[in-house]
């Protein structure tokens, strides 16, 4: 899940200087979730656009904001989204992005929100950061626990010099990563996967834009776009 939060409403309202109808989409996935982009969430920007001289023309919320062909079917089927003078999003990054994708190119599409991280979700309203996306993923050795998310000093060979009872030295009240990657280990029987001396990042795995292609069940193709 993609991780969210509402940006100001007055740098919200300063974007849309100049723009009097507004057409919003927001997201019934991820920030409906995070209560960033669903229908309370869209109610709550009418009634602040509308306070602040703006025309709400209308509103989507689709399943997954960032899936193009969600996206272009409700432009397409919604005549108010190309009568608009702008559209505000309350969606994640790629959400802005797939719309900006499916609308006009005249027409301004605009961020109610920012993106935040890739979260494991450990009940509803509860999310930890689970992954880096970093494009090389060591969970194997490391018994499910990211050492690149977790520790602050992004240390891939054990702890730093600074563990104290177990606790992160850079953020005190969390208990080091390294140090529950080897209990967990030890509770598995896998101890020797801490002696692995782990290489620096091969950080050119993480070149912007990416781009990924299914090639049947397993098997994909990545490059950049």
């Amino acid at each position: 899940m993609i991780i969210t939060k509402k940006k100001e409403p007055a740098d919200i309202v300063e974007s849309l200087k100049g723009y009097k109808s507004v057409y919003l989409f927001g997201c019934n996935t991820c920030a409906e979730q995070c209560k960033t982009g669903g229908i309370e969430e869209i109610n709550e920007m009418t009634a602040t656009l509308t306070e602040n001289g703006h025309e709400v023309t209308g509103y989507s919320l689709v399943d997954e904001t960032c899936y193009e062909q969600l996206a272009r079917r409700e432009v397409r089927k919604v005549p108010a989204i190309k009568e608009s003078d702008a559209v505000l999003v309350l969606a994640c990054g790629a959400g802005v992005k797939t719309v900006a994708d499916s609308v006009e190119e005249s027409t301004p599409v605009l961020p109610a929100l920012d993106s935040l991280y890739l979260a494991s979700v450990e009940r509803v309203g509860r999310f930890f950061e689970g992954c880096s996306l970093c494009g090389e993923c060591v969970l194997t050795e490391t018994a499910g626990i990211c050492p690149h998310t977790e520790c602050p000093k992004d240390m891939l060979n054990g702890p730093c010099g600074g563990v104290s009872d177990g606790k992160c030295e850079v953020l005190v009240e969390n208990e080091c990563a390294w140090t529950r990657i080897h209990s967990r280990l030890k509770a598995q029987g896998r101890l020797s996967q801490m002696t692995k001396f782990r290489p620096l990042k091969d950080n050119s795995i993480k070149l912007n834009p990416r781009q990924t292609l299914l090639r049947g069940p397993g098997s994909v193709a990545q490059k950049s776009r």
